[in-house]
């Protein structure tokens, strides 16, 4: 009998033409549903009543099950902790990390909170899974419930250097409840290797293998890279009707020039302002460009009230003033800066109709743009990625025009690389980069991960 699988992750769903959504959810309802299986999380509600109450919601033969959170809880583990402490850190910005105890304190509590709502549910032979760094301590805390299930926990961001979590107040206390899991996967193989060297130098731990030793537990750590469903998305550029209707309307609109892409979160680690820069240059040093190319750049707001993300903000309306200031003529605008988000439908046709796929964050776990960029684009006129050495897709893409988005002459030249670069050269590149994202896709990673999770070798 296969074990029932849960799922615990900070949002959840959408289990409704999962297409639309991408990313955790086309690579874990299909198993969900196959294990008649649990997805927990917080509900998106804010309320001043909030305890372990589960809203509990059938969705074929998986259940969706919820918490809300007061305001309280929201403030100190979701805007404090998770993305005021964590997310800068594990991004190595050490200088917009908020080190409050009071957030780590509130994070430890929600944590439990989530453990004390969902061990009631939970049966012997369960698989239980969590994402992310909303739930580092998650396990530890349904361990202490007595909680005897297999757990597994997998890292969407990078895993920091040594030296930058130790900053962190409390950081041993954090990995230490990490080895409450039976199994920890990361992103890429130096991010495992990070985790690992923490392990070693600073909980003078062991290993052998993918196996981990300290803190009286024995555990594996390995990479598992996410991936998309590439042929699924692939159709969809190609096939939708509202993938065709951007396509069409944005290659009418382009006319003769060519255009490169960025999509983007909204956030200091993208490289936003960098890449404004870059394209300054590439206009700069190669004047026979200036009417020619456009870097559409599309960036939804995301944690709006945090005030960091109000400054990024700000940076980039300034920059796209200036520069379409400087070049730009009356039948010509170089760049359009767009803050509101579109389908992934939409995406898709935009992708297509893109020479240049332009993916430059200063960090990042792994950024399936530059997966789906490359998914979209036609075989027979495949457009080029140019992607950040410090994007987890680099170690897998190395296909693209990898390039260091600090080094800004770099990036344009780059850049101009790829607007002169041959159809066969294009088609070459496109063609391998494709098979590697077919080969390496969302359910070669889920797989290997359930596998991991219950004891088996992973293939």
């Amino acid at each position: 009998m296969t074990a029932r699988l849960v799922v615990v992750s900070n949002r959840v769903g959408p289990v409704k033409d999962v297409g639309r959504a991408g990313g955790l959810a086309v690579a874990l309802v299909d198993a969900l549903k196959s294990r008649d299986g649990i997805w927990y999380g917080w509900s998106g509600k804010i309320d001043e009543a909030a305890g372990t109450k589960l809203s509990l919601e059938g969705a074929g033969n998986l259940t969706l099950c919820t918490l809300d959170l007061t305001e309280q809880e929201y403030d100190d583990y979701y805007n404090g902790f998770a993305n005021r402490c964590l997310w800068p850190l594990f991004h190595y910005r050490i200088d917009l990390t908020a080190f409050d105890r009071q957030y780590y304190d509130g994070y430890l509590r929600v944590n439990n909170k989530f453990a004390r709502g969902l061990n009631p549910l939970l049966r012997p032979e369960d698989l239980i899974w969590v994402h992310d760094y909303h739930f580092l301590a998650f396990a530890h805390e349904l361990r202490s419930l007595g909680a005897q299930q297999r757990m597994g926990f997998f890292l969407h961001i990078p895993f920091p250097s040594r030296e930058v979590l130790a900053t962190l107040p409390n950081h041993d206390a954090l990995v230490r409840a990490l080895f409450a899991y039976d199994v920890v996967g990361f992103q890429t193989q130096s991010d495992c290797d990070r985790f690992t060297d923490y392990v070693i130098h600073e909980a003078e731990g062991s290993v052998l293998g993918d196996k981990i030793r300290a803190y009286g537990r024995t555990i594996e750590a390995r990479a598992f890279p996410i991936g998309i469903d590439a042929m699924a998305f692939a159709e969809m550029a190609k096939e939708d009707g509202e993938a065709k209707r951007q396509d069409l309307k944005m290659r009418k609109m382009l006319g003769d020039r060519a255009q490169i892409i960025g999509v983007d979160r909204l956030d200091y680690t993208k490289g936003l302002p960098e890449r404004f820069l870059a394209f300054e240059r590439l206009l700069e040093d190669y004047e026979e460009l200036r009417g020619k190319v456009t870097l559409l750049e599309i960036a939804p707001v995301s944690r709006a009230e945090v005030e960091e993300y109000k400054d990024i903000r700000a940076q980039l309306e300034g920059m796209t003033g200036h520069i379409n200031g400087r070049f730009s003529e009356y039948d010509w605008t170089p760049l359009r800066y767009l803050n509101r988000p579109f389908s992934r439908r939409s995406l898709a046709g935009l992708y297509r109709a893109s020479k240049v796929g332009l993916v430059t964050p200063l960090r990042d776990g792994m950024n399936l743009v530059a997966k789906e960029y490359v998914a979209a684009q036609d075989d027979e006129e495949p457009g080029v990625l140019v992607l950040s050495r410090f994007a987890g897709a680099a170690r897998q893409m190395r296909e693209a025009l990898i390039v260091n988005p600090y080094d800004i002459k770099g990036v344009a030249d780059a850049l101009k690389r790829a607007l002169d670069m041959p159809l066969e050269e294009r088609k070459e590149r496109h063609a391998s980069l494709k098979q590697g994202l077919i080969r390496e896709d969302a359910a070669h990673w889920r797989d290997n991960f359930l596998q991991a999770l219950a004891g088996e070798a992973v293939s």
